[in-house]
């Protein structure tokens, strides 16, 4: 049964909130992370971020914590710390567009597992979708034509790593609550990634902590607000939708930093895009 046009347009608006949200997290980390180690960054995103929840989990009396699949959640939060590493600092080294257009892969990594590991049956089509999506992120990569930069190469790990993550997300959303998976996704990371930030540690300023902060903020909505959509109407009614991402982060980036995406990036995330687009609808069709 199709979704009611209000829960369509409920979900459509939180996909929009959701695609400002980490456009805003992108570029503060961009920015902070020329002052401050990745590392500590991805400590504070995670600390900072369960400071956010903890007026909700505390209302709620931390009923937000009852689960009976604590394993599968430290899974998905040592899957995560690990892609968060990687996309920090490979963040602080790439243009802000560039990184987010091949951050975009993640959803094509995460077939290409569930093919491998889960055994699942693909369409011919799903895998030409998918290819012209990595064709489309080797165009923004351009190996062969010059130097491609080591920053963009930790990009495309922790997008390969964080579909790892879409898996168990995937599971876990089977009887968890979003709130549920956003709460231990805080408090696991947190705690996970605190070890590597003390070897990094930089104490930061009372300004840099309001600017780590906001990356906490925007980070743990924009999670929140994309778990949400999807779970209000079907992704071909919200998943064009996530490339205004890009728009937001290119038009952050030219503000902040001075950095304007050549034609081969735009033309390169396109296809990445619509490849990862159409395969969200095509795995939302077969699941249906």
């Amino acid at each position: 049964m199709a979704p009611r046009p209000n829960l369509k347009f409920h979900a459509s608006f939180l996909m929009l909130v959701s695609t400002i949200s980490f456009a805003l997290m992108n570029a503060s980390i961009r920015d902070i992370t020329q002052e401050l180690e990745p590392m500590v960054v991805v400590f504070f995103r995670n600390a900072f971020g369960l400071l956010a929840l903890s007026p909700f989990l505390l209302k709620n009396r931390l009923k937000n914590f009852r689960t009976a699949r604590l394993g599968l959640h430290g899974i998905r939060a040592g899957l995560n710390v690990i892609a968060m590493a990687f996309f920090y600092v490979g963040l602080s080294l790439t243009p802000l567009a560039e990184a987010t257009a091949l951050a975009f892969t993640a959803p094509l990594f995460a077939v290409l597992l569930a093919i491998l590991f889960l055994k699942e049956r693909v369409k011919t089509t799903k895998l030409l979708a998918m290819g012209t999506g990595f064709v489309g992120a080797l165009i923004i990569l351009r190996p062969g034509f010059g130097f491609t930069d080591v920053g963009s190469l930790w990009i495309i790990i922790s997008a390969f790593i964080w579909s790892g993550t879409l898996i168990v997300i995937k599971l876990l959303a089977r009887t968890e609550s979003s709130m549920t998976i956003t709460a231990y996704m805080a408090l696991l990371l947190a705690i996970m990634s605190l070890p590597t930030a003390l070897i990094f540690w930089q104490t930061p300023t009372i300004y840099q902590c309001i600017y780590l902060f906001i990356i906490a903020a925007s980070g743990t909505l924009g999670q929140y607000t994309l778990t949400e959509a999807l779970g209000r109407a079907d992704a071909q009614a919200v998943m064009p939708l996530d490339f205004m991402r890009l728009i937001w982060t290119a038009i952050l980036g030219y503000v902040m930093f001075n950095e304007v995406p050549d034609v081969l990036v735009w033309f390169g995330a396109a296809m990445i895009f619509a490849s990862a687009t159409y395969v969200a609808m095509e795995k939302k069709s077969d699941d249906s």
